[in-house]
């Protein structure tokens, strides 16, 4: 995988990668930047939400669960001195839908962590990452 940064202006970036989709990025205007994107460390957040939620979408579709709605919410600590590093990271995941058994969310959690998650796997060693998840009946 390869990505590549370009300077937008001041401390504006765009960055690209493998999929050609461009994320704009930049750093409040109290350093310097002009609020026109989102922070990296947001970006690390989405992404290890992203790879997290993909997983379990994934083993809950082969095991055929039916779900009418999915979404997470998610939280970081961060270090109070420079780098400002992760600290602990909470994933909360909403399942909605009729009929899902717990079992088969933990499952897929618990494989999500252990096995297929290469975002969580590459930070655990030096983030505490923790989850929770609801299940919601559809309206």
């Amino acid at each position: 995988m390869k990505a590549k940064i370009k300077r937008i202006s001041g401390l504006a970036l765009a960055g690209v990668s493998d999929t050609n989709h461009w994320v704009a990025m930049d750093a409040p205007q109290q350093f310097g930047g002009s609020h026109a994107g989102a922070r990296p460390m947001e970006l690390i957040l989405i992404g290890v939400a992203g790879c997290a939620g993909m997983d379990v979408l994934s083993i809950l579709q082969k095991k055929r669960v039916k779900l009418l709605d999915f979404a997470m919410e998610v939280e970081a600590e961060q270090a109070e001195d420079h780098p400002q590093v992760f600290t602990k990271i909470i994933l909360h995941y909403i399942f909605t839908g009729k009929d899902i058994r717990p079992a088969d969310i933990e499952r897929s959690i618990k494989l999500t962590e252990e096995k297929y998650c290469s975002a969580t796997a590459m930070l655990s060693n030096n983030v505490e990452i923790v989850h929770d998840y609801q299940i919601r009946e559809p309206d």
